[in-house]
């Protein structure tokens, strides 16, 4: 059931503004936090751990007799961290394939409701009304939880697309191209092995990255070289050429960087960490 809101098209209707709305906060710092670039992958999953963790706590208080005070200082806790959480994941959302977005809209629309249910528990004046609307909104929050783990794991949205490259690679030198067959200042796609590498040859120096950005796999081969950082062009995320290092986002992973040297005129590539 949940794999078939990723071919419901009709949802597209609803996407597509909401998407365009989001993406009103521009590419930038702000925008950055909020993807994760600082920490080196998402915020978002992290930041829903204290939402989801409060609330489920005052659930446990529930079970209990007393006066709920407990369980309301919860509730207001986790409302309160629902902001920047909602926001971080709006920012991610914005940003991924259609599927994603799809489910990711179910989603958002699952956790807004148990902030509505929650937020109303605090209005209720009778214990018992207030302790039904508080299982409500984690029966919300539990089944929008469920769909966020599709989105991450199954999906995967917010994984590090480059991972698998140190693992495809085996470690030492090994010979890619003849230096001659690279153009100067324009990025080229080659293969080692079966794993896809970015090249971009600039007067004396040639960077290698792997070529399948850490963000969704796109193509970084087809993306713009500018300032010796190479943008995606999916989703725009922007890399440093040298070393793989983010210097934008959506992507928070750095991406794969190759040590190079030339040999006889053919150019010799090699990944730290391979194997």
């Amino acid at each position: 059931m949940v794999s078939r809101l990723e071919d419901a098209a009709r949802l597209d209707r609803a996407v597509k503004p909401v998407q365009k709305a989001a993406r009103r906060l521009r590419p930038g710092r702000v925008r950055d936090v909020l993807h994760g670039v600082w920490l080196g992958h998402p915020v978002h999953p992290m930041l829903v751990q204290a939402v989801i963790g409060s609330w489920a706590s005052a659930g446990i208080l529930d079970l209990w007799p007393g006066d709920g005070r407990g369980a309301r200082r919860l509730v207001g806790f986790g409302l309160i961290a629902s902001a920047p959480a909602v926001l971080a994941g709006t920012a991610d959302w914005s940003e991924q394939h259609e599927q994603q977005m799809r489910v990711g809209l179910v989603h958002a629309l699952a956790n807004l409701s148990a902030v509505g249910l929650y937020s109303a528990s605090l209005a209720a004046h009778a214990r018992s009304l207030s302790r039904t609307l508080r299982y409500a909104g984690l029966a919300a929050v539990g089944i929008g939880g469920l769909l966020g783990g599709h989105i991450s794991f199954r999906q995967p949205g917010g994984a590090n697309h480059a991972e698998s490259v140190p693992h495809l690679v085996e470690p030492d030198w090994h010979e890619l191209v003849a230096i001659d067959e690279l153009p100067e200042g324009r990025p080229v796609r080659r293969l080692l092995g079966e794993v896809p590498l970015l090249v971009v040859r600039e007067e004396e120096s040639v960077w290698v990255l792997a070529d399948r950005c850490s963000h969704l796999s796109g193509p970084l081969s087809d993306g713009a070289i500018e300032d010796d950082c190479v943008t995606c062009p999916w989703h725009g995320s922007g890399f440093r050429l040298r070393d793989g290092v983010v210097i934008r986002g959506p992507a928070a992973a750095p991406q794969p960087a190759f040590e190079t040297t030339v040999v006889d005129g053919r150019l010799h590539v090699r990944l730290p960490g391979a194997g």
